[in-house]
């Protein structure tokens, strides 16, 4: 621990909880501002001089060469007859997209043929240009539309561009900078859901608006279709090809949890569907599949929440409420997600964290089930359609499965339910045989049993460096997925590293993720805490020697960590964080979250807030453990100030917090390969540094 210096400022410790607007900070959320970028330029040379060097290169570099390797699994979506691929490695840093042939595919060293090499894109144009998402219009992929990212960020331009000549279409579709995206229609009409244009942006900065867009028409000309309030978080809007005419779903999403659905066509919302609005929705030709997040009672039934319900869509929209029932949920038994593949309904369960797969028929006869069988039932298994369009899928599936000693396979399982084929394997990338995956359980606060997964060596010696990871938020599920950072640079080392699955999360569904949200968030934190505390009781490890990462969401968590239990940790690496809780809903896409945190500009919701705001609880005179925070300029979904005033307010009160931020990027530790390893880096070096477990040229410094 380090006891902050004394100070003479009694004004270092501004904002508080009760003045939490006194903030002599606000200045760095100037995002360019010649003072911001001053301190980010000073923050950042610092951080450097102390973790940066020599030895940081070399472990830079080898974990770039691990992201490059050539035999990496390319990740492949199908569409047209045509696998498509975004491949990235150390001579294409941002990257090829690039396709090739099922067949082809198949074969270890597969020829691709190149539609767009963004490394050349980025310098004849000028711009920090990045691949965002791709789509073609149904029955014809020659023409796609592309989001253009510059460094990552969340706003994006699009363009027209043809795979036939390779080049982007001069006079076809093209739009200016802004958050959004277009969906086809047909050939010749683009259904925009873009913040772009005078009054079509909420208060989120995602679209209100749904527009049509004829091409060789102006965007200005694009009729507003359907549109929301402009302190809603935004609109959706998906078109369902697997009938004709298609149908055009709608979707007024008032919160991150809750919206309204509706049907109609391209002239507009017809129909409002009877439904709660926090539900889980997906229509395939002329079946409709639902979960709701709470119980629901509808002709005479009430279903549980998180229950899945089927009912043919002409028979609901006239007013029928028979559902057949095809998921219930069990206490340790949730549905993570489920999609339709040609005409079959695919449920992802998570039962016990084992997952498990079933299969669902409709026949003349009701509905037929069978599990997916051929797969492990440890580690992760992640499943979806290889067909990019629903309406062209022919059933086959794709599964990568993986856990944290085994690199990931690529499998395909064809029509589904066909015997699982190998189609790619991931290389090894850390040695693997002196380590055991084992799972425990920690007693948090209240009393709930929160699950965390521990890899490292069989024999503990009490004094483990433990490196200890969590999130608990926006009903995420964390799953023990192969990381090859830690296992090259922490596992291989002789370390240990731990995985919490805490509340907030979507593992055990929605009574899981609502425990841990509103003025519940706090218990997420306490289970952090207990996993900790735990490692300590069973012997694995002191807490000075546990190092603890998480961003985003985890910012809240990490930065808790620092003021609430400050004695279960040696140090914190604090990511992209979300931080400052009575600002956070002014920041960017922040008053979409209101959902998930509460409204501080609400009294009573500010109450619960201000409880794990550390950015406002932070004070002088504590045993912090050390911190370092790193965000990114163009992070333009979390807002960089959050990490910026965090450790301008905890050096002003002495204590030893670094910062660190990328002058590019978005949401996320790199535009490449080079700079995500670097990140990285930088911030495992510094945690092993601050837990004592130094490599042989960092003592010497």
């Amino acid at each position: 621990m380090v006891k902050q210096r004394a100070s003479t400022n009694w004004q270092t410790g501004r904002p508080t909880p009760s003045a939490p607007d006194d903030d002599p900070y606000l200045w760095l959320e100037q995002i360019e501002g010649a003072r911001a970028l001053n301190f980010v330029k000073r923050q950042n040379s610092r951080t450097l001089e102390v973790f940066g060097g020599p030895a940081a290169e070399r472990d830079r570099d080898a974990l770039t060469a691990i992201y490059d390797r050539p035999d990496n699994i390319p990740y492949v979506t199908r569409r047209g007859g045509y696998l498509y691929n975004l491949w990235k490695d150390a001579n294409n840093p941002r990257g090829l997209w690039r396709r090739t042939t099922l067949e082809e595919y198949r074969r270890p060293n597969p020829s691709w043929d190149i539609l767009l090499d963004l490394d050349q894109l980025a310098v004849s144009e000028g711009e920090d240009w990045l691949l965002n998402a791709t789509g073609a219009p149904p029955g014809n992929h020659s023409r796609w539309i592309l989001s253009l990212s510059r460094g990552g960020s969340d706003a994006v331009t699009l363009r027209e561009f043809d795979t036939d000549t390779k080049l982007f279409i001069h006079d076809g579709f093209i739009l200016p900078e802004a958050k959004g995206s277009g969906v086809w229609l047909d050939s010749d009409t683009l259904v925009l859901l873009s913040s772009h244009g005078d009054g079509m942006a909420a208060t989120t900065g995602y679209a209100r608006t749904v527009r049509l867009w004829r091409r060789g028409t102006h965007v200005d000309q694009a009729a507003v279709i359907f549109e929301t309030k402009a302190a809603h978080v935004s609109v959706g809007c998906s078109v369902d090809g697997t009938v004709v005419p298609p149908r055009i779903w709608f979707l007024d999403a008032t919160d991150v949890l809750n919206c309204v659905v509706w049907l109609g066509d391209e002239t507009g919302a017809k129909t409002r569907l009877d439904l709660p609005s926090n539900i889980w929705m997906r229509s395939h030709c002329n079946w409709l599949a639902l979960k709701p997040r709470e119980s629901w009672s509808v002709a005479g039934q009430t279903y549980a929440a998180d229950t899945v319900l089927v009912i043919p869509l002409p028979a609901f929209l006239a007013g029928s409420g028979q559902f057949e029932i095809l998921f219930e949920p069990g206490p340790h038994r949730a549905l993570q997600s489920f999609f339709w593949s040609a005409g079959k309904l695919v449920l992802c369960i998570l039962d016990e964290l084992r997952p498990v797969f079933e299969i669902c028929t409709p026949s003349d006869h009701g509905w037929n089930r069978e599990q997916l069988g051929g797969l492990p039932d440890l580690g992760v298994v992640d499943i979806w359609s290889l067909d990019r369009d629903p309406s062209e899928s022919n059933g086959d599936l794709l599964a990568h499965v993986e856990d944290p000693l085994t690199p990931p396979s690529l499998i395909l399982m064809e029509r589904g339910v066909a015997t699982p084929a190998v189609l790619k394997q991931a290389p090894k990338t850390f040695a693997a045989e002196h380590c055991v995956v084992t799972r425990h359980e920690a007693i948090s606060i209240d009393g709930e049993r929160i699950p965390y997964l521990q890899t490292g060596p069989v024999r503990q010696t009490g004094n483990a460096p433990v490196h200890l990871s969590g999130y608990g938020g926006f009903g995420i599920s964390m799953k023990p997925y192969y990381n090859s950072t830690l296992g090259k640079l922490w596992l291989d080392c002789g370390g240990t590293t731990v995985q919490a699955n805490l509340r907030g999360g979507g593992e055990f569904g929605t009574r899981w993720h609502d425990a841990g949200r509103l003025a519940g968030k706090r218990l997420s934190h306490d289970d952090f805490a207990a996993v900790a505390a735990d490692l300590v009781k069973r012997g694995v490890t002191q807490a000075k020697r546990i190092a603890a990462e998480s961003g985003s969401n985890g910012g809240i968590l990490i930065t808790n960590m620092l003021t609430r239990y400050p004695e279960h940790f040696g140090a914190l690496f604090c990511t992209i964080p979300l931080i400052d809780m009575r600002r956070y809903t002014k920041l960017f896409a922040g008053a979409s979250w209101l959902a998930e945190y509460g409204d501080p500009d609400n009294a009573e919701e500010w109450e619960w807030l201000k409880t794990y705001s550390a950015y406002h609880a932070a004070r002088p005179g504590q045993s912090y453990p050390p911190i370092l925070m790193a965000t990114r300029r163009r992070d333009d979904r979390v807002h960089p100030g959050h990490a910026r005033k965090m450790a301008a307010k905890l050096q002003a009160m002495g204590y030893e917090a670094y910062f660190y931020e990328h002058a590019a990027g978005g949401h996320g530790y790199g535009k490449d390969n080079r700079e995500h390893a670097g990140l990285l880096v930088l911030g495992l070096r510094f945690l092993k540094s601050r837990i004592g477990w130094l490599d042989a040229e960092s003592s010497a410094r």
